[in-house]
């Protein structure tokens, strides 16, 4: 579970550990329990995932969810991930 730093309390980290999940939750500034091991990487991806989903989010249709059959929104999700993909190389 890769959560953000809102999530940052014992009773959630016991609460996945009970359930066999491993947290990966950034600890906060005026936390007592500092020094621990952090997966930077890890978490990195799951910003770089936030982010695409907030590229997507940026077109209506996907953001409402106006298609009607999961087909025609994964269809309309490919393409705006192929529009996504296209704009970032061409930037470049």
């Amino acid at each position: 579970m890769v959560t953000d730093k809102g999530y940052d309390s014992r009773a959630n980290r016991v609460a996945a550990r009970a359930r066999g999940i491993t947290p990966v939750i950034p600890r906060r500034e005026n936390s007592k329990e500092r020094g621990q091991f952090f997966p930077k990487r890890l978490y990195r991806r799951r910003a770089r995932i936030e982010q695409t989903i907030g590229k997507l989010k940026r077109f209506k249709r996907i953001a409402m969810r106006c298609d009607k059959t999961a087909t025609s929104y994964a269809a309309f999700i490919s393409f705006a991930c192929a529009l996504i993909l296209v704009k970032s190389v061409h930037a470049t």
